[in-house]
């Protein structure tokens, strides 16, 4: 059975810093786009970043800046960094892997998420 397991969130300040950690089992996440998406109370779930098999990493414009996106496929793990949060940066961060290429493009997985709540 695949899995996706977020770990890193909780509570931080404002300007303060976070890391998020996105450990797979059951797939090798070198073969999969792995991305961090979040969903804030209210609204639709949003892609915060991701980053191609190939290294690529793309950020949203609103973290774009203060966010990194990586990847350890040797661990089978992705991360999420983020500093100078905000308040609206408040939200359940969601891993998601998507099959790169055209023998796996179907496979589609998400981590339970993990919630972080930016407030002083």
């Amino acid at each position: 059975q695949v899995q996706l397991v977020e770990s890193g969130g909780g509570l931080v300040h404002p300007g303060g810093s976070l890391r998020l950690s996105c450990t797979a089992s059951n797939i090798a996440t070198g073969i999969y786009t792995m991305a961090w998406y979040r969903q804030a109370p209210g609204k639709q779930r949003e892609l915060v970043a991701l980053m191609t098999v190939g290294g690529t990493p793309s950020y949203d414009d609103s973290v774009k800046g203060r966010c990194t996106i990586s990847r350890d496929n040797a661990k089978n793990t992705v991360y999420l960094e983020m500093n100078s949060v905000k308040p609206e940066d408040t939200a359940v961060y969601y891993c998601n892997g998507k099959g790169a290429y055209p023998w796996n493009r179907g496979y589609d997985y998400w981590g339970q998420g993990t919630q972080v709540i930016v407030s002083s």
